[in-house]
């Protein structure tokens, strides 16, 4: 519910909702599933979402450089080489200006099979102390005409050099960035984004050797159609994986500068939950700043390095994928699903996954609230076909684990506007996700990734 305190934040494409009603155009050890009819695993037709990524040695050799080198190996990436210039940064946050050497890496052009109404990026890296980075899009509409270079979010995996943030105030009068997402402002005209590149800037600090190292560069681009309501899925999975359970509201009141947990860090909270079930540990030296008298202490440190300075919250989509890659061995993207079948193939392969869903407390039975906006895990699914949840906005740790009705959680993550208690419409997710899985994936994880269109 990270985002429910600032709804004007997450109301992309709301004029068009509303123009639209008022016109009547309407690990593998630790998994324990098992399929009983087997999700299909072919790429769904028609699909309306493209995800696409920059992640190889030859990925980061192409494009346009300036003083960015490519790092082979078995997890290549991009670095600073040499110094292509410096500039001075004031951060808002701080106030504080400091110089920064910078490299910069311009993606080829990506053409959307997708023509696009929203695009989120997202990143993988290592920012050690004194470093940090910078991840831009500028894209071409369907007319031809061109974006500006907006900025997707300025991020460091830590909190002393810079604050990561991204940047309100973007638009070109067509389009707007909505905190993390690139949103066509009236989608009921047509236009849509029809490709984009990335930009990546690295900075460090003046006459070191530091280097951010980024692994994996993607965005997400999207054109869900307007919907109140979702065709239904058939079950196609029994099964259920040991994902740790972590309740967001014994953390109520803690850290007000984080924004104060409870209700706010259920994006960090469901973090967490999938990081330490692909095996990320923080240490008591981590941990040490954490007061001692407070239980699971890693929520409260995941809260912190999620927090966005200029969203003033933890749920910032990319910034929450860019944490969990902060840990060994783990990758992330955030991407948009089709369907529950989909969450089935990815469960069957081992492979949890964090839905973004809004509703009123009378649309999802068992969970007792409402919410404009909440994160949790699905983790496995009933013999009946029910949803398997850890739902983080549960009074304890031992409550967590919920089950919920197939059709009714397939319709509140899925659809794209909704009515709330006063009975307006308003924006839903549209099947928004987040993906942490192995840095090196099985020959099984790899297809079932592909089949909800994730490399």
């Amino acid at each position: 519910m990270s985002r429910a305190q600032q709804p004007s934040r997450r109301t992309v494409l709301a004029a068009a909702v509303v123009a639209a009603v008022a016109s009547g155009t309407m690990p593998a050890a630790a998994a324990t599933a098992s399929a009983s009819a087997g999700p299909g695993t072919a790429v769904a037709p028609g699909r309306p979402v493209d995800y696409h990524a920059w992640t190889s040695y030859s990925d980061w050799r192409g494009g346009t450089t300036e003083g960015v080198r490519a790092v082979p190996g078995p997890r290549p990436g991009a670095e600073i080489g040499a110094a292509a210039g410096r500039t001075d940064y004031t951060d808002p946050h701080t106030g504080r200006t400091a110089t920064w050497e910078y490299a910069r890496w311009t993606s080829p052009v990506h053409r959307l099979a997708v023509p696009a109404t929203e695009v989120v990026a997202s990143w993988n890296a290592h920012t050690p102390e004194g470093t940090w980075l910078q991840v831009e899009l500028r894209g071409t509409y369907s007319d031809g005409t061109d974006t500006p270079w907006y900025v997707m979010g300025r991020w460091a995996a830590g909190d002393q050099d810079i604050k990561r943030t991204s940047v309100d105030d973007q638009t070109d009068g067509r389009s707007t960035i909505w905190t993390d997402t690139f949103a066509v402002d009236d989608a009921s005209t047509g236009l849509r984004l029809a490709s984009y590149r990335l930009r990546l800037t690295l900075y460090r600090t003046p006459g070191t050797r530091l280097t951010p190292t980024v692994w994996r560069l993607g965005a997400m681009g999207s054109d869900i159609p307007d919907r109140f309501t979702v065709p239904a899925s058939a079950p196609a999975l029994s099964g259920e994986l040991a994902v740790p359970r972590y309740s967001q509201e014994i953390h109520k009141g803690q850290y007000p500068q984080y924004d104060n947990g409870g209700e706010a860090w259920c994006s960090p909270t469901s973090s967490q939950m999938i990081i330490e079930y692909w095996g990320g540990w923080l240490t008591a030296e981590q941990l040490s700043w954490v007061d001692p008298s407070y239980a699971d202490p890693q929520v409260d440190h995941a809260a912190r390095y999620t927090y966005d300075h200029q969203y003033e919250g933890c749920g910032n989509w990319p910034f929450n994928a860019a944490y969990a890659a902060t840990f060994d061995g783990i990758q992330a993207v955030v991407t948009r699903l089709a369907s529950l079948t989909d969450l089935e193939t990815l469960v069957a392969a081992g492979i949890p996954a964090i839905t973004s869903q809004s509703f009123l407390a009378t649309e999802l039975t068992g969970a007792g609230y409402g919410t404009s906006g909440h994160l949790m895990t699905v983790i496995g699914f009933t013999a009946d076909g029910d949803v398997i949840a850890n739902d983080p906005a549960s009074p304890s740790d031992e409550a967590v684990r919920r089950v919920y009705r197939r059709r009714e959680f397939e319709n509140i993550w899925l659809r794209t506007k909704r009515y709330d208690a006063n009975g307006k419409v308003r924006s839903g997710t549209g099947g928004v996700c987040y993906l942490y899985f192995p840095a090196r994936p099985t020959a099984r994880q790899s297809k079932a990734l592909a089949a909800v269109g994730v490399c």
